[in-house]
């Protein structure tokens, strides 16, 4: 799996002009899944992202977690983060795993970043969907099991 991770003082996602998921403070996750991903991976990578120490303390050092400040994490599946454009000019997606492994996977990444306790928000797995982000810093990391 991979996940793009980015600090975001607010983020949404919108389907058809209509807002379906909204956080404040947190973190936007962009998650990818890739063909012989299996759910330990998915269990790994949503207790990394609690974890990750991306928020600033009050010395202005990256110090905190999500868990810690009480964030909220809205998760995006994104397919093309496995698209490969080393040879041409379209990407292939043939490391990608095809949706039906691919969304048990993504909702166990879910349900494991919910059993913490924070609001978890996600987009519409399969959806073309709009991702409004205010990334704050900005902080991005790249994430993989």
């Amino acid at each position: 799996m991979r996940i793009v991770a980015q600090r975001v003082s607010q983020a949404r996602v919108l389907i058809e002009g209509e807002t379906v998921s909204q956080i404040g403070r947190g973190l936007l996750l962009l998650v990818g899944v890739k063909r012989d991903d299996r759910p330990s991976d998915a269990e790994f990578l949503a207790h990394k992202c609690l974890n990750l120490r991306v928020f600033e303390d009050q010395q202005g050092k990256l110090n905190l977690s999500v868990l810690e400040i009480k964030g909220e994490i809205l998760a995006v599946s994104q397919f093309t983060l496995y698209g490969d454009v080393s040879k041409g000019r379209r990407p292939s997606f043939t490391v990608a795993a095809p949706s039906k492994a691919a969304q048990p996977l993504y909702q166990r990444f879910v349900e494991t970043l919910r059993k913490s306790g924070l609001q978890v928000k996600t987009g519409v797995f399969g959806k073309h969907m709009l991702v409004d982000i205010h990334n704050d810093g900005p902080v991005t990391l790249i994430i993989e099991s």
